[in-house]
């Protein structure tokens, strides 16, 4: 895993060349509605996308992450399917119900039943490398996403500077990112990671929480500002110094968000002296969004070192699939 996080740069670099080397099949048309489906790793750059493009694009952009599509799917919108193995059953279901749908489908994998499907059916399908766990080849996905978008008029080309922009920043200071994260790890160990930030990073702080969960092997949860400030702040009521806070904040946050998180951070250290603070660096969103991801992937993986625990494995969901194919 950690050669996997050491390599993301060069992951971006690629999935850049993937993007601008695939050649359509399915031509641009008007469209009411642009959903992806997918779950887990696969699933959540679209989450990240989704945050993005939310002052940009003019039609709603949704993220399903179930068996079913929702009942508005029609001729009329444009279905991203992504799984990383092509053998997600829940991906696999809402892709079968798009096809049925007659919706303008775009899958992305690294082969699987999803890229026989998709051959089967004359379907544009973004083929990945393959070999590695989904969660590790979040660049690759979503970077494809992007292009899928582009390439359908909805979003412009400035993410592809912003990606360059990226590597070079993440480049210079791989270094640093390394150091942080090393010692943002060492004060969550033993402790339950409680993830915080603004509601336009709400996908990153998903992908934070994931991370955490699945290479360090620990439960964490995760709220956004200022929705969290209606519900949640009245639960930091005990005083309880196994809770960790980490904030994921950015110097162009909005003006009321941040006031919004110093206050919180008064009210929350009443109950717990554990309180992080990461910045981003980066001037643009996917600068910001790059520099947080490996900065956290960094930690999850120095969690699992502190833990001793193995990153890469994950047994209990192999369980899970092997129970469920019996079923």
């Amino acid at each position: 895993m950690k050669q996997l996080i050491s390599d993301f740069s060069a992951q971006l670099h690629e999935a850049l060349i993937i993007g601008q080397s695939y050649r359509f099949h399915a031509e641009q048309k008007e469209f009411s509605n642009v959903i992806l489906t997918g779950l887990g790793g696969s699933g959540i750059g679209g989450s990240i996308v989704q945050n993005y493009v939310f002052d940009k694009m003019k039609i709603p952009f949704a993220v399903n992450k179930d068996y079913f599509l929702p009942s508005y799917i029609s001729r009329r919108s444009l279905v991203i399917v992504s799984s990383y193995s092509g053998n997600t059953e829940e991906t696999i279901a809402a892709m079968q119900q798009a096809i049925k749908k007659r919706a303008t489908i775009v899958c992305i994998t690294s082969g699987g039943k999803i890229a026989e499907l998709a051959k089967k059916k004359k379907i544009d399908c973004i083929l990945l490398p393959a070999g590695m766990p989904p969660r590790a080849c979040i660049g690759y996905s979503m970077v494809q996403v992007l292009y899928i978008l582009a390439h359908f008029g909805l979003i412009n080309n400035d993410f592809r500077r912003n990606i360059k922009s990226s590597i070079k920043l993440l480049n210079e200071e791989e270094q640093s990112i390394q150091k942080k994260a090393k010692a943002i790890a060492k004060k969550l160990t033993g402790k339950l990671p409680v993830i915080y930030a603004a509601s336009d990073y709400e996908g990153l702080a998903i992908r934070v929480r994931q991370q955490i969960n699945e290479n360090s092997k620990m439960l964490a949860w995760h709220g956004v500002i200022p929705e969290m400030n209606h519900n949640e702040l009245v639960g930091w009521r005990d005083k309880d110094a196994k809770k960790a806070v980490l904030i994921l904040r950015n110097e162009d946050d909005y003006d009321r968000v941040k006031t919004r998180i110093n206050i919180n951070k008064k009210v929350i250290r009443k109950y717990t002296p554990n309180i992080i603070e990461l910045y981003s660096k980066g001037k643009s969103y996917w600068e910001k969004i790059f520099y947080f991801i490996h900065v956290t992937d960094w930690v999850s993986v120095y969690l699992a070192d502190l833990h001793n625990v193995n990153a890469t494995e994950v047994k209990v969901i192999d369980y899970l699939k092997g129970q469920l194919a019996k079923s």
